[in-house]
This record gives C-alpha cells, sequence and structure tokens, in this order.
C-alpha cells in the first residue's frame, strides 16, 4: 500500500556498511521501521543521512506492506526545517536522549495522531526557544498522558506520589517518592513549556529526571535506561 504521511524519526541504526535502518514515528500508521539501502554511497549520501537525524519531521511517501518488515521509503522530504535543534549542542543533546526515550517508549504499530501532533509542536517550540533547562522534563511527563500512564491528579495535594499506582497517598508505601521528592513531582506537573524562568536548580532537575526514568520502568514493559543519560547529564550539571 502507497502511503503519504508525516513521520518523525526516533532512530537510525546503520545496517552493513552502506544501508540504515530507520525507525519512524508516523502520523498515519503510527510506529514503523523502514530499510535505507546504500544510504552512505550515494553522491548524495550526506543530505540523505541529513533526513535521518532525531527527531527530523519528514513528508514520506512509502510503500507500507504491514507485514511486520521492514517497509521502504519512495520519496523523502523535510517537512520542517529547524534552525537549531541539530545544531545547538544542549539541544542536539537533549533531542537525542528523548528519541531514545520514545525508542523504549513507544512500542505499538498503531495510529497516534494526538501523540504526533503534540510531538510536532512541541519540538517547534524547542526549536525556537532559548530557556529550555525543563524542556524534556515537561515533554517527557506529558507524553505519559499519551501512553496511558499520567498521573492521577484528582487528590494531588496528599504528601506522597505512589509510583506503581500512578496515585497521590496519605502514606509512604514501597513505591512510593519521599514527601521531598513528591513536591518537586508536583511543581513539574504543574510546569508548562513557556514557564521560562528556573524552577529547579541542577541537583533538582536530576531528582526529577530519575522519578521520570523510574516511572517509565515502573509502567513500561522492556523498558530500558537510554544511553544517552549521562551525557545529558553532564551537559545540566
Amino acid at each position: 500500500m502507497l502511503v503519504k504521511t508525516k513521520a518523525i524519526v526516533i532512530s537510525s541504526l546503520k545496517f552493513q556498511e552502506k544501508s540504515l535502518i530507520v525507525k519512524c514515528f508516523t502520523l498515519s500508521n503510527g510506529l514503523k521501521s523502514y530499510f535505507v539501502r546504500d544510504a552512505f554511497s550515494s553522491r548524495k549520501a550526506s543530505q540523505k543521512i541529513a533526513y535521518f537525524q532525531p527527531f527530523s519531521i519528514l513528508e514520506i511517501e512509502a510503500v507500507h506492506k504491514n507485514k511486520g518488515t521492514l517497509e521502504n521509503f519512495k520519496e523523502i522530504k523535510a517537512a520542517v526545517h529547524f534552525q537549531s535543534i541539530h545544531t545547538d549542542i544542549i539541544k542536539s543533546t537533549m533531542v537525542m536522549f528523548l528519541s531514545e526515550m520514545l525508542h523504549y517508549s513507544i512500542q505499538e504499530e498503531e495510529k497516534n495522531e494526538s501523540l504526533f501532533i503534540f510531538l510536532e509542536t512541541a519540538l517547534t517550540w524547542l526549536d525556537h526557544h532559548d530557556e529550555i533547562s525543563n524542556f524534556h522534563l515537561i515533554l517527557l511527563l506529558e507524553i505519559t498522558k499519551y501512553l496511558g500512564f499520567y498521573p492521577d491528579v484528582s487528590e494531588i495535594d496528599l504528601p506522597y506520589f505512589e509510583m506503581n499506582d500512578g496515585v497521590f497517598t496519605l502514606f509512604h508505601g514501597l513505591s512510593s517518592l519521599t514527601e521531598h521528592e513528591t513536591n518537586l513531582f508536583k511543581k513539574l506537573i504543574d510546569l508548562k513549556f513557556d514557564n521560562t524562568h528556573k524552577v529547579f536548580n541542577v541537583t533538582e532537575r536530576q531528582i526529577l529526571l530519575k522519578i521520570i526514568i523510574d516511572y517509565y520502568s515502573f509502567h513500561l514493559d522492556g523498558f530500558k535506561k537510554p544511553k544517552s543519560l549521562d551525557v545529558l547529564k553532564e551537559i545540566f550539571s
């Protein structure tokens, strides 16, 4: 089946010497993996490879056989021309980390238009703003809305957050955050991208990042801690 759709690049993996396997989150079909033959051998190789940087947003025309095998592109072009995401060292490191988080989080080949639109809007915001120290924390928490495990905030005034059930509780259980951690988490829940002031210091952001990664681990089977996490911590230390 020939499909025309937008696609967000989640990851690309070199295959043998000349080819790539590219995982994309598509607007039309959710998660799809594509085989790019001779990506490193043509005269326009550098241009072709540039399309497949983490979180590039593409307009693609592709053949989808939908048989659980690798699909094939017919046409590719940039849907959004980012100005800073792939050139600014802080933003590119953040994007590398976030794309790796999504690589382990979006596991089903099913359409999720609302998540796609949210990611596209958030990445466009990131490209146009400089105060981004909380961006990755806000994004990862917001994504849990679309993956089905956003915290239940109906009793947010209670002192502890229980990670396994995703609720705020009166008593501290085995998988609960401490009261201090819970207060930080509550602050994060209230944040939006446009809150440009520095709400958290470096230590607090690292605590929150660990909380979010642990929260993903509680709720997603097969989730792995991103290898790029240490690089991200170094950038924001």
